[in-house]
C-alpha cells in the first residue's frame, strides 16, 4: 500500500484517510501494522467495486445507518465495508484467504 505523508490530506483532528488505494497520512500521525491491514482491507473492497461505487454505496449507507441509528459515529462504524474491515484489522492473513465481497455479510447486525 503507497502511503503519502503529509500535512493537507486528511483533514486535522484525523490521523489518516484512504482514497482509491493510496493512504494519505498526516505527518505527526503515528500509524502502525492494524491501521495498514485496516486500510489495505478498504483497498481491497474498492477494487472489487471498481472504487466509484464503493463511494457511492459507502455514502449511501452511511446516510441509511445514520436515520437507522441518529447517531454518525454509530452509523460509521455499522457500515458493511467498517464492519468487515474493524472485524479483521488484527488478523494480518485476512486478505489471503478473503472472499470476494466479503463485506456483504458484515450488513446485518447490531449496533457497534
Amino acid at each position: 500500500m503507497e502511503i503519502v505523508r503529509n500535512n493537507i490530506i486528511p483533514f486535522k483532528g484525523y490521523k489518516a484517510i484512504n482514497l482509491f488505494g493510496i493512504l494519505f497520512v498526516r505527518d505527526d500521525a503515528v500509524i502502525g501494522s492494524v491501521d495498514i491491514n485496516n486500510e489495505s482491507i478498504h483497498t481491497a473492497q474498492m477494487k472489487e467495486m471498481l472504487y466509484v461505487l464503493f463511494y457511492l454505496w459507502y455514502v449511501i449507507e452511511w446516510l441509511v445507518r445514520l436515520v437507522q441509528y441518529r447517531n454518525a459515529r454509530t452509523a460509521y462504524r455499522n457500515i458493511g465495508f467498517e464492519r468487515e474491515a474493524y472485524t479483521n484489522q488484527r488478523n494480518m492473513g485476512y486478505l489471503q484467504g478473503r472472499g470476494r465481497y466479503a463485506w456483504w455479510k458484515y450488513l446485518k447486525g447490531g449496533a457497534e
